[in-house]
């Protein structure tokens, strides 16, 4: 079956960095846009970027565009997101999805991975 697993959060700084993975498994991964999401205490999932099949169209979120880098190897499966210069408002469980079209909508996402948590304090 699909698995998608997230690693590489923790508690950081603010202006710390940290780089999130996510190791997919049980689907062809180069079919598939690859998503980061995050939800914290209270509030709904948002958006954070995608990135196409390739890997050469991304997108993000205008309270991390700058801040953040989505990218990935289709030959481990594996999509990544760097987080620099990391806010409090950051602090959040992220979480990577995988879907066949580009979309920035959670419901779209046909597989999820469990989360990681990030927290990020002042």
């Amino acid at each position: 079956q699909v698995q998608l697993v997230e690693s590489g959060g923790g508690l950081v700084q603010a202006g710390d960095s940290l780089r999130l993975s996510c190791a997919a498994s049980g689907l062809t991964f180069s079919n598939y846009v690859m998503g980061w999401f995050r939800q914290a205490p209270g509030k709904e999932r948002s958006f954070v970027a995608f990135i196409s099949r390739s890997g050469g169209s991304t997108n993000y979120a205008n309270s991390v565009k700058g801040r953040f880098t989505i990218s990935r190897d289709n030959t481990k499966n594996t999509v990544y997101l760097q987080m620099n210069s990391l806010k409090p408002e950051d602090t959040a469980v992220y979480y990577c999805a995988a879907n066949r079209i580009i979309s920035v909508a959670p419901k779209f996402y046909d597989y999820w991975g469990q989360g990681t948590q990030v927290t990020v304090s002042s």
